[in-house]
């Protein structure tokens, strides 16, 4: 299961640190490979040599000196392009603090920040310190940043007393390294996802948009993430999400024009986004003032391009998935658009219904495709909308 994948473990400074070695024992036996890198204060508990001999590469200690003479002098950036799975272990509250909140100033911190593979992490300390709102604010950002975090044990701790914040043991440790290789059942696959709402340009200031957050694009993407996928994001909202591909857009135009370019070499398309139907014949250079002798201002739209119909047009062996967000004759404008669209299912739903519409985390889907009866899924978290369709995929698919 191990063969072969990249694993870069992080050890930082603290007492557990030498119950990584045998956290990198474990690994080499299953012929993972394994590449350890070291703060400073992780070297005061545990000499690299030793990391060294058990994973049998030079340790990782410092951003400017290269290991051997044939490596190079940016080593966080080839580490983290390395990486299958970044793994901190111990992560004491100093590394959390960093993690969370974007900061660089070691090898490890700068490393972590440049890596988009899955990041898992295993917090080590006191217990008060475990608990302070503020290591607890930290690991709450972290979680929706999407870094996995395996809760410390609750023991015997090396100060003498007993709380949470011990290490879990060396079975609990390689459950959850493997996790994140099991299920990948969409390994090879490319997806390209979008999401979010296209905002049209009226002045530098205004534009026409929608009410969509884009919420459930990313559950799409995040899923088919987990499961192996080589995923694409085309987004017009904000985010730190891992392990994908981030392209940032603002206007239809500019989503056609990025879809016409990755779409002929990706196998699946979830047309999430909620693309705006118009958009300003005219846009102005400077802010439109309002003119106190005019109560009425009038703005001349055209219709986008109809983006959903003219990349599934070109489809070879695509899947291509269609979004029909609705507010009244659901199924009869869902199946117009399945026709008219070429595309292989569309997922509708009611955004007036409650927990279904926009900025929730909730969504109530049915799922159209040609020659079969619809199929209407219950109410459930986006992400375990996610879940359903690539299961829905996977089965009727491959």
């Amino acid at each position: 299961m191990l063969k072969d994948k990249h694993i870069a473990l992080y050890v930082t400074g603290g007492i557990a640190a030498y119950k990584a070695l045998n956290v990198v024992r474990a690994l080499i036996k299953q012929e993972a490979k394994v590449q350890v890198i070291m703060t400073a204060a992780a070297q005061q508990f545990v000499t690299p040599l030793t990391f060294a001999t058990l994973s049998q590469r030079p340790v990782i200690t410092d951003n400017f000196t290269p290991q051997t003479a044939t490596d190079d002098f940016i080593p966080h950036i080839k580490l983290a392009l390395w990486t299958d799975l970044a793994v901190v272990l111990p992560a004491t509250a100093n590394i959390i603090g960093k993690m969370a909140n974007g900061l660089a100033d070691d090898i490890a911190s700068t490393s972590l920040l440049a890596t988009k593979a899955p990041k898992l992490i295993f917090p080590a300390m006191n217990t008060d310190m475990y608990q302070n709102p503020a290591v607890q604010k930290n690991l709450t950002t972290l979680q929706e940043m999407h870094v996995q975090i395996v809760e410390p044990a609750i023991g015997f701790l090396a100060e003498g007393m007993t709380g949470k914040g011990r290490l879990p043991e060396l079975p609990e440790i390689l459950t959850a390294i493997k996790s994140n290789f099991i299920n990948q059942k969409l390994a090879g696959k490319k997806v390209i996802v979008t999401a979010g709402g296209t905002k049209e340009a009226i002045d530098p200031v205004r534009y026409i948009g929608n009410r969509s957050s884009g919420k459930m694009g990313l559950a799409m993407a995040q899923v088919a993430r987990d499961l192996g996928a080589d995923v694409t994001l085309i987004t017009t909202i904000k985010t730190n999400i891992t392990g994908i591909k981030l392209i940032e857009i603002q206007t239809a135009d500019q989503l056609m024009t990025t879809l016409k370019e990755y779409f002929p070499t990706t196998d699946v398309l979830v047309m999430a986004a909620a693309v705006a139907d118009f958009k300003p014949v005219n846009v102005a250079d400077q802010k439109i003032k309002k003119n106190d002798d005019e109560d009425i201002f009038t703005i001349k739209l055209t219709k986008n391009p109809d983006i959903l119909k003219t990349i599934a047009a070109t489809k070879t062996n695509q899947f291509v998935v269609g979004f029909a967000a609705e507010t009244q004759n659901l199924l009869a404008n869902a199946e117009k658009k399945l026709n008219s669209k070429n595309a292989n299912v569309i997922l509708a739903n009611n955004v007036a219904s409650a927990g279904a519409g926009f900025g929730v985390d909730t969504n109530k889907i049915t799922l159209l495709q040609k020659n079969q009866a619809p199929d209407t899924w219950p109410l459930m978290s986006k992400i375990d909308v996610a879940k359903k369709f690539w299961d829905f995929y996977l089965a009727n698919k491959l």
